[in-house]
């Protein structure tokens, strides 16, 4: 009975600790319906809410201008730069684990596209896959001598796998070529819809081998002689991003510079597999932006003499919102502990890609319609997010893509072509 008792009393104490963490925190997200922020250390939300101010306040100004001349604000990375947001991917590595849960990593994320696709895929692409091609794929000194200036982003980086003739076919097409002359490497062909390349530092550019035809991985550097990137004109989507195609001409890369641990299109899949999980969590940012501006302006907008609130279709809308962002939150947090306890497998990350990214299509057309003819209006920013939530849905794997990796593994036959 006294040991009943104390197991009682002990399992008492462990509901009442749970019940005040998941109390409403300061500056809950109207989205976080479910408290999700709770599951974050004390210590992790307090970075998150450095992210938050960050985002409202230093960036959150800047985006409308910017993405409607379709530039990029080169100030943006003084402010992450004395953020010190990036440096958490590289500070506290040991044997080269990330200093941050995937938890916390996916949530800034998340925070970033809440305000602004744009900057969260500049982010994305510097902090993700470019550090990430590095860390995973070079040796030591490789890993040494690139990634602390690009965890201070001294130097941004550019991940340059798309080419203009291949997309979701490029691991079996690659036409980007790499021949080695003694210790050098000569690149020819052409890279499309490669973001942050126009003003990068390094470019992390895939060619196939035309010896052993295995893809290898290269650091570009910036004016480096016949790596030619011309910005891509005339997007509707992330239009901040400034995405170039890239001409390469007798590039002359040192065996000192190709990443040494990337032995094949194997070895990019896993940078994808890792990086995939980081664009559900824009998606889900995204769904939740949108969201929010609906949330509000329904609040706000009058119509027959009451706000638009009240009326049950726009309620109707909200909630089916709110239910799509609930389930994808849930999805990208047991998808985050799988992560960190490095048990995830790449179809885990494509169905979090393929789901995330098709209820927020779905949830940010309906905050675009609560705002009626505004919402295709910039100074409402709902129209931004609308047309952003496009360019999310196909980057990084396709919708169909991605329910193909997963179709193989839950029937265990192939649907792929070719």
């Amino acid at each position: 009975m006294t040991t009943d008792a104390t197991r009682l009393a002990s399992s008492d104490d462990r509901l009442t600790a749970d019940a005040a963490r998941l109390a409403p925190l300061d500056d809950q997200l109207a989205a976080d319906f479910y408290l999700y922020e709770a599951l974050l250390s004390d210590e992790e939300r307090k970075i998150l809410l450095k992210a938050r101010t960050l985002m409202r306040d230093e960036i959150k100004p800047l985006v409308n201008e910017y993405w409607g001349r379709g530039e990029f604000p080169m100030e943006l990375i003084e402010k992450f730069r004395g953020s010190g947001l990036a440096a958490l991917a590289y500070e506290g590595y040991g044997e080269h684990q990330p200093a941050i849960s995937h938890l916390l990593g996916g949530m800034l994320a998340m925070e970033l596209s809440r305000v602004d696709a744009s900057v969260a895929t500049f982010f994305g692409v510097h902090n993700g896959l470019a550090f990430y091609s590095i860390h995973y794929g070079g040796d030591q000194e490789q890993r040494d001598r690139w990634l602390p200036a690009m965890a201070s982003m001294d130097k941004i980086g550019a991940f340059a796998l798309t080419e203009p003739l291949g997309g979701s076919d490029v691991s079996g097409g690659m036409r980007t070529t790499a021949r080695r002359e003694g210790d050098t490497w000569v690149l020819n062909g052409a890279k499309k819809w490669i973001g942050n390349a126009t003003f990068a530092d390094y470019v992390v550019v895939f060619a196939r081998d035309v010896d052993d035809n295995k893809v290898k991985g290269f650091v570009v550097e910036k004016g480096t002689p016949g790596f030619t990137p011309v910005k891509i004109e005339g997007k509707v989507a992330l239009r901040i991003v400034q995405n170039a195609e890239i001409t390469l001409t007798d590039v002359r890369v040192s065996e000192a510079d190709r990443l040494h641990n990337i032995k094949g299109f194997r070895d990019v899949a896993e940078v994808l597999r890792v990086t995939r999980g980081g664009v559900a969590w824009q998606a889900l940012g995204v769904m939740i932006g949108a969201y929010e501006l609906a949330l509000d302006y329904a609040k706000e907008r009058m119509a027959f003499g009451r706000p638009i609130a009240r009326f049950q279709m726009v309620q109707d809308l909200l909630v089916k919102s709110l239910g799509n962002i609930t389930a994808s939150w849930g999805m990208l947090i047991q998808l985050a502990r799988l992560q960190d306890q490095g048990i995830f497998r790449d179809e885990q990350s494509a169905l979090a890609k393929e789901f995330v990214a098709a209820r927020m299509r779905e949830s940010v057309a309906w905050s675009r319609e609560i705002f009626g003819g505004n919402g295709i209006v910039l100074d409402y920013d709902v129209a931004r997010f609308f047309a952003d939530s496009e360019a999310l849905y196909s980057y990084e794997g396709t919708h169909q893509m991605q329910t193909l990796i997963v179709g193989k593994s839950i029937t265990g036959h192939s649907a792929f072509v070719g």
